[in-house]
């Protein structure tokens, strides 16, 4: 894991608008602070997606609401596990360091709503 000497990270949000058609897109974000909360950050890729240049529309107005979720994604599935949530979702009050994210960690923003429909039925839609 790398890590510059200002302690910020490289981090890979992927987007994630529909698990049923595994229709996600992944975004780089350089220079995170570690020491921000999960809330924070959680605002940050919300307000970074409205207006981030060559992001397509239905990723940028999609329509992340306030029970937005972050999951660190420790897996090789292609959107992301459905295992560990109690130790892969992200807790309000921690910051991203205590709850276990580094440079160069991949992480899922999804809408909680979407991934509990998902969680109780996951078949994927082709």
């Amino acid at each position: 894991m790398r890590q510059d000497m200002a302690g910020e990270a490289v981090v890979t949000v992927r987007l994630v608008r529909s698990f049923e058609h595994r229709n996600f897109k992944p975004v780089v974000f350089h220079g995170i602070s570690l020491d921000q909360t999960v809330q924070d950050f959680i605002q940050f890729v919300r307000d970074d997606i409205t207006t981030r240049p060559g992001l397509p529309p239905p990723f940028r107005k999609y329509a992340y609401g306030m029970s937005d979720m972050i999951h660190i994604s420790e897996t090789n599935e292609l959107v992301m596990s459905l295992d560990d949530d109690e130790k892969l979702i992200l807790q309000d009050g921690q910051t991203l360091r205590t709850a276990g994210v580094a440079s160069e960690t991949e992480v899922a923003f999804f809408r909680k709503e979407d991934y509990g429909l998902y969680k109780a039925n996951p078949k994927s839609a082709w």
